[in-house]
């Protein structure tokens, strides 16, 4: 019988770091949170990954194969290094993977995180039975990764796949990255409170206007969600808006690409079949006849742990 081989998987996220150490069957054996600290800059962002590592290897008695992150932005595989992400300000271009290997010793694999979430699902989850499917992953930014014929599609440079920046109104709302319509700025996190928040004053029907103003609940997309479950009008038109904004970015990419497959992974995801359902029925409503009848919409299987799972395969995959 072969031996189990273990991996650190690091999911390096806008307000989170999820770190966790895996088996090769998918299986994680620990793992632990911090937050990102982002708005401090890249520094004090590196200093909690090494932070959280330590703590892994610290309670360890497994044989370590290496580290693998998934980190947002644009990732220069050979080099790991990322390169302006767009929820993390002030990092321009920051070599993670060489710091790595030289505080810890590892082979160190770098990946955007969208990628290692969708390597995560093909290895271990929705994606095991597709040779062919679009992920997206839904928290403080809309990620995405493209799977094709099993394997990762990149691009010319590894910026392929980031569906969040797909523009669906050329003038619409400004989006991080400085460009206006893109997905993420009607879809994020962030920017879902932030359309709450401009609306709630007319809405002062909705119970999200009474836990805010009465209750003094924070607005987060757990709580539109917990609104929605209550038949919240305003707070389920917010989630089907929210929707169909996506579902009208991706039916663009599967009509370019003919992959009938989406696969919705992330915080937001927890919105359940009312996302779901909506997102389906507007990309079947805009892409081409032929296609409609193909589409599939799945939940992410591997769910929180899609990112840390991924992440810790790039190292079974490329170690």
């Amino acid at each position: 019988m072969s031996q189990t081989k273990y991996a650190i998987g690091v999911d390096l996220g806008g307000t989170t770091v999820k770190l966790g150490i895996v088996s090769d069957k998918g299986k994680i054996v620990q793992k632990i949170a911090l937050d990102t600290c982002a708005l401090d800059g890249p520094e004090k962002v590196v200093k909690q990954i090494k932070k959280g590592i330590k703590e892994l290897l610290g309670n360890n008695k497994r044989k370590i194969e290496g580290i693998g992150v998934g980190a947002p932005g644009l990732v220069i595989l050979k080099k790991g290094t990322v390169e302006n992400p767009p929820n993390l300000p002030g990092w321009g271009r920051v070599q993670l993977g060489k710091r790595l290997e030289k505080e810890f010793n590892y082979p160190v694999f770098v990946e955007n995180d969208a990628n290692a979430a969708a390597v995560g699902e093909m290895i271990f989850g929705a994606g095991k039975k597709h040779d062919n499917f679009i992920m997206v992953t839904l928290g403080t930014g809309v990620g995405g990764g493209l799977i094709l014929n099993k394997k990762v599609y990149r691009g010319e440079t590894g910026a392929a796949g980031e569906i969040g920046h797909v523009s669906i109104n050329r003038e619409g709302r400004l989006c991080n990255c400085g460009m206006p319509g893109c997905i993420e700025a009607y879809a994020g996190n962030n920017h879902l409170v932030n359309i709450v928040n401009e609306q709630l004053p007319e809405r002062t029907d909705s119970l999200l206007y009474k836990w805010i103003n009465d209750e003094e609940k924070v607005l987060d997309p757990k709580l539109i969600h917990e609104a929605a479950q209550q038949d919240d009008k305003f707070a389920c038109e917010v989630i089907t808006e929210f929707a169909c904004n996506l579902g009208s970015g991706l039916a663009s990419i599967i009509n370019l690409l003919d992959v009938s497959t989406v696969i919705i992974g992330g915080g937001v995801a927890g919105f359940g079949d009312r996302l779901f359902d909506a997102v389906k029925d507007k990309i079947k409503e805009r892409v081409l006849k032929p296609i409609a009848p193909r589409i599939k919409v799945k939940a992410a299987r591997l769910k929180n742990e899609a990112g840390i799972k991924g992440a810790s395969s790039l190292v079974f995959l490329r170690g």
